[in-house]
């Protein structure tokens, strides 16, 4: 029944060889291309739940464990999502957004796990549809076959009988007895079907293993545990026979003498082999713990491994922001020293003012006072001597003497000096306030007497 099943799925897939068929083309390669199958949901990474695995013999991390997924819509349009994955998924050489189905097609540039600027990308593939036997001698192997390939490794194997193992002599005799004594002339049940030494056994498990091997182990630990079971029965019974022939009142029959000493040879046999199979399933039991530790012990290694290359990370980070933090404060004393001078030079520019303020004040006092008034001019005039008055002070002057009040000679001419007037001014502007508003207010005084007068 299994042959025919199996003849039938070989035909059908002789059949669907010549149907075109969707293959992510490995670039640069002949061989490792991916195969899209319909209807079902294609995954890709570095674990061991997927359909394909990818592993990066340059960056073992390169691959997250489940990097990315293929589904093929209603209308046959091929889809990829980001399963969030550490290095992302590129289409076109843009980087997809993770969660989000990007859509595929017929030519597309699909590249997995970019790495740094400098190396080339291992795993650069287009999606293409080819005829299946063209391209059925590049595809990959899935995970998910490796399984189905031990199982049908497993179907041509049967178990022999202990008597084909290790053919008895006297098998005729007991087929010589009456119809009666057939029952005792059982033949024995399955026996191992394959006797190795525990040392070959433990060599062969102790090997680096992947998932399929470990896989068949269980399976041939789970087969020996079987094993032993039914040569427990089978001791029980033979036992029992031995019980019961020894049981019946002696004979002379040397038939029945014959069975019982081949009954207990049988017993025999079989207690051996079922030593040996409990010596064989012992070392399997070592063998699997063994390997759980193993794989514990590399897990550990793993993430010691992650943990450590996150701590570099960490350190660099705290590197980098210590560097930052010393250019940062290089700039600020930097910047205080420039206040320190700004603020120098403000106070250097201030004292320079007041001493020009003070200065100018001076000459006003001394240079620019009309000796009348002693104020500062107002509507100056220069007389044919030379010398300056306010013109409100000299004509007030005049109508008592008609004589220069500082050198006393004879007033000839006055003149209005304008360019004076502009200096004062200017230099009024500079003044204080108290200073200002005082100079206001005797010129609106002055121009209030002459409109009296001339009214």
């Amino acid at each position: 029944m299994e042959s025919v099943t199996t003849e039938s799925s070989v035909a059908e897939e002789d059949e669907c060889s010549d149907s075109e068929v969707s293959c992510l083309m490995r670039v640069g390669r002949n061989s490792d291309w991916l195969r899209l199958f319909e209807n079902s949901e294609i995954t890709i990474g570095r674990g061991v739940d997927v359909t394909y695995q990818l592993l990066s013999p340059s960056c073992p991390l390169m691959i997250s464990r489940l990097h990315c997924t293929f589904k093929q819509k209603e209308d046959g349009q091929w889809t990829v999502t980001d399963k969030k994955s550490l290095n992302g998924v590129w289409v076109n050489g843009n980087r997809i957004p993770a969660e989000e189905a990007q859509q595929l097609r017929f030519g597309d540039s699909v590249k997995l796990g970019v790495p740094v600027i400098g190396t080339t990308v291992e795993f650069d593939y287009i999606l293409v549809q080819r005829l299946l036997k063209d391209i059925k001698l590049f595809l990959a192997k899935g995970q998910k076959e490796v399984p189905r390939a031990s199982l049908v490794s497993k179907k041509p194997k049967r178990k022999l009988t202990v008597e084909e193992v290790e053919p008895s002599t006297s098998k005729n005799k007991l087929y010589r007895c009456s119809s009666g004594d057939k029952s005792f002339a059982k033949s024995l049940p399955l026996s191992p079907p394959e006797e190795t030494s525990p040392s070959r056994q433990r060599q062969e498990v102790g090997r680096p293993s992947d998932g399929s091997r470990t896989s068949c182990e269980m399976d041939n630990l789970q087969m020996y545990s079987q094993n032993i079971l039914m040569l427990r029965e089978q001791m029980d019974d033979t036992q029992r026979q031995v019980a019961s022939l020894g049981g019946e009142p002696e004979k002379t029959d040397p038939l029945r003498e014959e069975q019982v000493r081949e009954l207990q040879g049988q017993l025999e046999t079989l207690r051996a082999k079922m030593h040996q199979m409990e010596t064989l399933k012992k070392s399997f039991s070592e063998t699997k713990r063994q390997l759980e530790a193993q794989k514990t012990q590399q897990q550990e290694e793993l993430m010691k491994k992650q943990f450590d290359e996150a701590l570099q990370e960490q350190k660099k980070v705290i590197d980098e922001l210590a560097h930052s933090r010393q250019a940062f404060e290089e700039i600020l004393l930097a910047k205080n020293k420039e206040l320190e001078v700004t603020k120098e030079e403000k106070e250097k520019a201030r004292a320079q003012k007041e001493e020009v303020v003070t200065q100018v004040t001076e000459v006003l006092e001394n240079e620019l006072q009309c000796i009348i008034c002693s104020e500062l001019f107002i509507e100056a005039v220069i007389l044919n001597c030379a010398h300056s008055f306010c013109c409100h002070c000299i004509k007030q002057w005049r109508k008592k003497k008609d004589e220069c009040p500082i050198c006393r000679q004879p007033i000839q001419s006055q003149t209005r000096c304008l360019a004076l007037d502009n200096c004062i001014n200017s230099m009024v502007e500079n003044l204080s306030l108290d200073m200002k508003a005082r100079r206001q207010t005797l010129i609106t005084e002055r121009k209030g007497e002459r409109c009296r007068r001339t009214c």
